[in-house]
């Protein structure tokens, strides 16, 4: 175990901080409340990411544009629904101009407010669908299939790093189409786009399905998502999907002429993924020795370490090590790897001790760590290590360096079907079934108040009546939201345990992020 991370046993929210930490991923940044650096390490997750939804994106034919971060306040509230569910998280900029005098600290110049004040974006549909409005005049001009990769802002009082900031990172498309079918169709299409990079890419197993009418994005007719679990029982909503209607369209006058002439309203999508992720890769995959990382986003996918107590012993250790390097990463480019060379780093660093090198490489979740020391050039040789299987369990002595890039590209691969099959595995046997109030209580113990770790939390499954009056109740007494409505979960008619009253379904409860 690393000596600096909190075990999860113990304190599961600082072994998410400490995880963050000394994997190099982010920290607070320095006088902005709220707000994050991300990391060289960091931030190369996120450009791996970033390349294999927008590559996912594009498949299914998007393209990507750029639209203002200011957006003015009367657009916002064009939109009724979307300006009562964000007005509590919007940064204003209200002057347009600092002033410096003579003795006096810097100060706003009082005489250059903003004639309408400017939203920093929360969210961009109100200031695309007044774009959308000059690029739409008929049916011709459809679909817009329009995709952002940007910033915003959520002013957030309580934050974590990835998982809540008051700056994020993201992802938003927006599309406009000329029937409803059309854009639920979209919608659809789009939450199974998340789902095949949470679970191929991120080896994320999730469930898919809506949200309710209280948990839905504001001014959505509804929103679907991905929901993912973490090793504490808790759920991440790691994506969403909103089927928009005409709401958007007609705040901002999009009309368009249909094939008969007729003038109609465009029907509008958007969905979206933030550096949660990153987030949500932390706890689904780490353990107590560091960061674990699925091969298929891996910064580096290899480390090999190239040992000998001199120069004589450590010369043919550092050949051998280059060698495979560059046999490594000349093997064929394939999707798995996004068409991109695996990334190989030599470890040079003779000045530390082995165990700490290995321990570093570790700590930072590289997926394959490669050791040749003079015994094993005597051998050509090597030992190979994984790093979702800690410890001597993990570690293959006698890998013949003849054919040792072979057998770690597949190892690669092993790997990331082996993290994916755990976190399935540990997500399906965390799943309940809660028939009475009884056997709900027990399932939602009460939150511990130190920040450590509450066992047996879970994902229940339980009737409800429908009603946002029961939704809110649940919420405020046992701090457990519904999820989802999931798509492949049971639909059998019931009796809602909270209210006696009768349930169309069993739905998904869970304490989430």
């Amino acid at each position: 175990m690393a000596e600096k991370i909190t075990p999860r046993a113990t304190n599961y929210s600082e072994w998410y901080l400490d995880i963050v930490k000394e994997a190099g991923l982010a920290q607070n940044a320095a006088g902005v409340k709220g707000c994050m650096v991300i990391r060289p390490t960091g931030y190369a997750l996120w450009e791996k990411m970033q390349r294999a939804l927008d590559r996912l994106f594009k498949d299914t034919g998007h393209v990507n544009a750029y639209f203002p971060l200011f957006i003015p306040m009367s657009y916002l509230a064009k939109e009724e629904e979307m300006a009562e569910g964000f007005a509590k998280e919007c940064a204003v900029v209200t002057h347009y101009r600092l002033k410096a005098e003579p003795g006096k600290p810097l100060h706003v110049d009082p005489t250059a407010e903003l004639e309408e004040p400017l939203i920093v974006r929360p969210t961009s549909e109100t200031i695309i669908w007044r774009t959308y409005k000059d690029w739409v005049q008929s049916y011709r001009d459809l679909p817009l299939l329009i995709n952002q990769w940007c910033n915003v802002v959520r002013w957030e009082m309580r934050t974590r790093l990835f998982l809540r900031t008051a700056e994020f990172l993201w992802q938003e498309g927006h599309t406009a189409h000329a029937s409803a079918a059309e854009a639920e169709e979209e919608t659809h299409k789009m939450v199974r786009v998340y789902q095949k990079f949470a679970e191929e890419w991120m080896a994320m197993p999730v469930l898919v399905g809506p949200k309710t009418d209280g948990q839905k994005f504001p001014g959505a007719v509804y929103t679907l998502c991905i929901e993912a679990m973490m090793q504490d029982g808790k759920a991440l909503q790691a994506g969403t999907s909103h089927f928009l209607g005409q709401n958007f369209a007609k705040a901002f006058d999009v009309t368009f002429k249909d094939k008969e002439n007729k003038e109609e309203f465009a029907w509008a999508t958007s969905w979206g993924v933030s550096t949660r992720l990153i987030g949500g890769l932390i706890m689904t995959h780490s353990d107590d020795n560091g960061l674990v990382v699925p091969p298929r986003l891996a910064p580096t996918h290899v480390v090999i370490v190239p040992l000998g107590k001199n120069d004589a012993e450590r010369g043919p250790s550092i050949a051998a090590a280059e060698k495979l390097a560059a046999e490594l990463r000349a093997l064929p480019r394939d999707e798995f790897f996004g068409y991109e060379p695996i990334s190989v780093k030599i470890d040079t660093m003779f000045d530390k001790q082995p165990g700490f090198r290995y321990a570093e490489h570790e700590v930072r979740g590289v997926p394959v760590r490669v050791e040749i020391g003079p015994k094993d050039i005597e051998k050509a040789a090597c030992a190979v290590a994984r790093r979702d299987v800690p410890g001597k369990e993990g570690k293959q002595f006698g890998v013949a360096l003849a054919t040792a890039a072979d057998h770690i590209a597949k190892l690669l691969r092993d790997i990331q079907q082996a993290l994916y099959d755990r976190a399935r595995a540990y997500r399906d046997g965390c799943i309940a079934t809660a028939n009475t109030l009884d056997e709900f209580k027990a399932l939602f113990p009460v939150e511990k108040e130190d920040g450590g770790t509450t066992a047996g939390l879970k994902f229940v499954y339980a009737h409800w009546d429908g009603t946002r009056e029961t939704e809110d109740r649940v919420q405020a007494e046992y701090k457990a939201t519904i999820r989802c409505l999931p798509f492949d979960g049971p639909v059998e008619a019931g009796t809602c345990i909270f209210t006696g009253k009768p349930s169309a379904r069993r739905v998904i409860f869970a304490r989430a992020y």
